[in-house]
């Protein structure tokens, strides 16, 4: 399915995120939503620059089981990790100029295997994602964020209700 203004949402949760600390403890919260994972999940991140996109990922792979260095991949545009069961890959979109540098830069596959996959700047594929099954979105709101997870798919919808029955 690709990701439309059609797309329908099945769930949304909003927090407000004061500092860096909470952002960490709502990727976390979500992260265990997810386990066991028994199938993939693919979430979107939107935010300005500087909202807290790699920051909330970086949480979350960290809680997932991620040891070791957690970089973004601004410059390299993936970064990929393998865990015991699943690999993670965490995307950036932001340097692509044209939608379909990221089906050119070979990230199609990626989509298609079992795995937990992160982009941010989704936006830059104009359209031509799949859907994910949840969207963060980071916006400033003085000097914190306001977070908003929205939910496109079954599964996406149960990871977000067990993340706001631990809230």
């Amino acid at each position: 399915m690709i990701m439309s203004s059609s797309t329908p949402v099945l769930a949304t949760y909003t927090q407000f995120l004061a500092d860096e600390t909470a952002t960490a403890a709502i990727a976390q919260r979500l992260a265990q939503a997810l386990q066991p994972l028994h199938s993939s999940a693919h979430l979107y991140l939107h935010g300005d620059l500087g909202a807290g996109k790699t920051a909330f990922t970086r949480a979350f792979l960290r809680t997932l089981g991620v040891t070791g260095r957690i970089k973004s991949p601004s410059y390299a545009l993936l970064e990929s990790y393998k865990l015991s069961s699943f690999n993670c890959y965490h995307l950036d979109f932001y340097r692509f100029n044209d939608p379909e540098e990221w089906v050119e830069a070979g990230f199609r596959d990626i989509l298609e295997e079992q795995a937990v996959v992160l982009i941010e700047w989704p936006e830059k594929a104009g359209g031509l994602l799949p859907a994910p099954d949840l969207t963060v979105h980071l916006e400033y709101q003085g000097e914190g964020r306001d977070l908003t997870i929205t939910a496109y798919s079954k599964q996406g919808q149960a990871w977000l209700t067990t993340l706001t029955q631990r809230t």
